[in-house]
């Protein structure tokens, strides 16, 4: 694992905004050009920030693209059918990776707790444990907030010191 310098810490509304959503849209590029698709995550704790776990396989598209690169990506996290007056969602940039040994038990940890009926189900449960185990460290993120204002927005710097 690679040390790391910390940087600003994550404000709580940003936080929060992670917590509140399980979806996001993951952008990529490989040989083919650019592309997007849509993982559930959970929030993790990460030496310094948050951590998006995420299951994928390495024979997906997005999968292998993550593996063969260096794993930068982009992301939007945002709740389906939200009038502009209000709404609220996030954007970020950072790297992937996949997860093995301790760390990937870790993270099953925060995925399991996020997603509780993964264990309700036998088959599910399996198909899951099978299935790669992703770490996104975002190391920029932006909260958009139409709801405290339009065009409001909060900006997380990971590079910036403070």
């Amino acid at each position: 694992m690679t040390p790391h310098t910390p940087g600003p810490s994550l404000p709580p509304d940003i936080r929060a905004a992670l917590d509140a959503h399980t979806t996001m849209t993951l952008a990529y590029a490989d040989e083919d050009g650019p592309q997007a698709c849509a993982v559930l995550y959970a929030v993790a704790a990460g030496p310094v920030g948050p951590a998006l776990v995420f299951v994928t396989s390495v024979t997906t598209r997005h999968g292998r693209a993550l593996s063969g690169g260096e794993g930068r990506v982009a992301f939007t996290a945002q709740r389906d059918g939200q009038e502009w007056s209000a709404l609220t969602g996030l954007q970020g940039r950072g790297t992937c990776r996949r997860l093995e040994g301790e760390e990937r038990a870790a993270a099953w940890d925060a995925y399991r707790a996020r997603y509780p009926y993964v264990e309700q189900t036998e088959r599910l449960r399996q198909a899951i444990e099978r299935t790669d185990l992703w770490e996104l460290r975002p190391d920029w993120l932006r909260l958009i907030d139409n709801a405290k204002r339009f065009g409001h927005k909060a900006e997380w710097d990971m590079t910036k010191r403070h």
